[in-house]
């Protein structure tokens, strides 16, 4: 639910999602445990805690609650996770990912399909047109490009064979003992 006077995508960049446009309006209470997210990202588990604990990408769906609680991941955050593996993958170091996904939050993303993040090792630039990243490359600049339509594309693929969960407003941990008790 948006607030009243913003737009759907509005709200969502309120709540901390960085991509909003482009994408379906997904269902908010379906999530991916850490363990999925991390896997579909291609990244450890203990990279995703690291990067969640120190507020890279947190999870939107449900953040860690305790001793037990387990977190969810939305597909945005995945596809935020996989698009940091990728930068990190090319050299770009922590420090200057933050500050390129903070960019990326305040300036908001129109269409995915057709985004490129271009990299000169140094920063990180947003090409939103062929002829951003025609006329970065060609002042020499542009070292390696990330298209996002593309990534994007690989999650959706990656998530199609794993099961999502649906929230449960109980505590996993809850629910176990409680089964426990059962048998």
């Amino acid at each position: 639910m948006s607030e009243i006077g913003k737009s759907d995508d509005a709200a969502r960049y309120d709540l901390g999602l960085l991509f909003t446009d482009g994408m379906a309006n997904l269902d908010e209470s379906v999530g991916y445990r850490g363990a999925v997210a991390a896997r579909a990202a291609g990244i450890t588990y203990r990279q995703l805690d690291y990067w969640a604990r120190t507020a890279l990408v947190e999870p939107t769906i449900r953040g860690a609650a305790g001793s037990g609680s387990q977190r969810l991941y939305g597909f945005r955050d995945i596809l935020v996770l996989k698009l940091v593996k990728r930068l990190l993958d090319t050299g770009i170091s922590l420090q200057q990912i933050r500050t390129a996904i903070e960019q990326l939050r305040e300036s908001g993303i129109h269409d995915l399909a057709n985004t490129t993040l271009m990299s000169d090792g140094a920063s990180v630039y947003l090409c939103t047109s062929n002829d951003e990243v025609i006329d970065l490359v060609s002042r020499g600049q542009g070292v390696f490009g990330i298209a996002v339509g593309k990534v994007l594309r690989e999650v959706e693929n990656t998530l199609i064979s794993i099961d999502s969960q649906v929230l449960d407003p109980q505590d996993e941990l809850a629910v176990r003992r409680a089964n426990r008790k059962i048998s």
